[in-house]
């Protein structure tokens, strides 16, 4: 099992229930492909370095999860069609 961190941008358009209804979507992603949650860290709402889609601000979640090398292209997958996930990155942290 590898350790991997997934960034998460969600709009700041949307209510507080339907962005936490989002992020609980994302993680059911995470736990369906094998992986286990370690920490989910929420830096709340953050001013974007450029605009995307007419948005100057988005909130900011990191997702530190254990799983196999193949589930982060799954998850990406997944997260890359959801409608109120404005950006995302996964990548490999690193053993410490």
């Amino acid at each position: 099992m590898n350790k991997y961190e997934l960034a998460v941008v969600v709009s700041a358009k949307i209510e507080d229930d339907e962005r936490a209804a989002t992020i609980e979507k994302v993680k059911s992603y995470i736990t369906r492909n094998g992986g286990t949650i370690t920490n989910v860290d929420e830096w709340g709402k953050k001013r974007l370095a450029y605009e995307v889609q007419k948005m100057r601000e988005a909130f900011y979640y990191f997702i530190q999860f254990d799983a196999e090398s193949t589930a982060p292209a799954e998850i990406e997958n997944r997260v890359r069609l959801m409608e109120n996930v404005v950006r995302y990155l996964c990548v490999r942290a690193d053993e410490k």
